[in-house]
């Protein structure tokens, strides 16, 4: 008998997505089925274009519809669409995705991460804006490559046009102000100012917006929180024992705040010699995982120290960092992109928590 639709689809129930650990039909990730004399071709519709787990997935889909009868190929084509959580802010309608990158303190490449985190989404084909709500130290501009860049203003003279840099909407309070003027401002001028960034610019249609925020547990996570609905944060740290302790107090404002912590990142996190290849943990290594651990939250990777990252960081070149070589660092970077995307896709497709009842005797 010839193989039907209806047979490819209950075998696909029986494969799970490995990240979301439901299966890829119920999840309406199967969105076409074709069958002709034992060739059947699935089109998978990813949550993610940085979905992390794809190969595995597809090896799964192959090697459960190869083992149906009368099957003798299988084609598995990926396409994504991200989707964002139940709760959309109002005031940007067109915006799925709202991910937060802060740190405990200062100097731990905070906005690195979050110059990499939205340049590599937008390699991998997701739509991406960029916001600097690090106030006193805007440094997004020049990281960017677009330090000397202003931004327009929409037709209707009411929206600010973000500034595009290597495919990503950029904003930032830097392209307001000469670079080497002090902001002296008190809380209620800085919760003014990320509203305005938040409500006033033309964002479009993004899959994730990227907010850099200021280090420590001030008034900008605050004002975020409060204002719209945040996806999740990212945590970014270095491994000693000094930089870990203010990360998991980071960490526990995001929870106190009601933010899902979506992960920790360790930067800096050791040095690979690049004449002999030898890695050297200059400040210790694996600190953040334990943290991670500690807080029950999911470790995102581990990135490199290496003097293209500041090199790039000074040069506004982010994109070369993406290039393979450099001793593994693009590889690190993305791995660790893809994680934080695949932990997008958990948060929003994760139902809600089931209340417990615990009887004590």
């Amino acid at each position: 008998m010839p193989i039907t639709k209806d047979q490819v689809l209950k075998v696909l129930q029986t494969v799970n997505d490995p990240e979301l650990h439901r299966d890829i039909v119920s999840l309406n990730m199967v969105k076409d089925v074709a069958v002709c004399d034992g060739h059947v071709r699935v089109d998978v519709e990813l949550t993610t274009p940085a979905c992390p787990l794809k190969d595995t997935l597809r090896r799964e889909v192959e090697q459960a519809l190869t083992a149906l009868d009368g099957v003798r190929r299988v084609e598995v084509a990926f396409t994504a669409r991200v989707r964002g959580g139940a709760a959309r802010p109002t005031m940007l309608p067109g915006v799925r995705n709202v991910v937060a990158v802060g740190a405990g303190k200062g100097g731990v490449g905070k906005s690195t991460v979050a110059v990499l985190a939205a340049v590599g989404l937008q390699r991998m084909g997701a739509r991406v804006g960029l916001l600097d709500a690090d106030v006193y130290g805007p440094s997004i501009p020049k990281m960017m490559g677009v330090e000397d860049a202003r931004p327009a203003v929409s037709s209707d003279g009411n929206r600010i046009v973000p500034v595009e840099a290597h495919g990503v909407k950029t904003i930032s309070v830097g392209f307001m102000i000469p670079r080497d003027q002090a902001l002296i401002w008190r809380g209620p001028m800085i919760h003014g100012t990320v509203r305005q960034l938040l409500e006033q610019v033309d964002w479009g249609e993004l899959d994730y917006l990227i907010v850099d925020l200021p280090p420590g547990t001030g008034d900008v996570p605050l004002t975020l929180s409060q204002s719209i609905p945040v996806t999740g944060a990212v945590v970014v740290c270095t491994p000693q024992a000094v930089a870990l302790l203010d990360a998991i107090r980071a960490a526990r404002m995001y929870q106190q705040l009601r933010i899902d912590v979506l992960g920790i990142v360790e930067n800096m996190s050791y040095f690979i010699a690049p004449d002999t290849g030898r890695e050297y943990d200059l400040f210790g290594r694996g600190g953040a995982e334990r943290a991670a651990r500690e807080l029950r939250v999911p470790f995102l990777g581990s990135i490199p120290i290496n003097a293209a990252v500041r090199v790039a960081g000074d040069a506004g070149t982010p994109a070369e960092l993406f290039e393979p070589g450099r001793q593994g660092l693009g590889e690190a970077v993305m791995q660790t992109i893809r994680n934080l995307a695949g932990q997008v896709s958990v948060r929003n497709l994760r139902g809600p928590a089931q209340p417990t009842l615990t009887v004590e005797r």
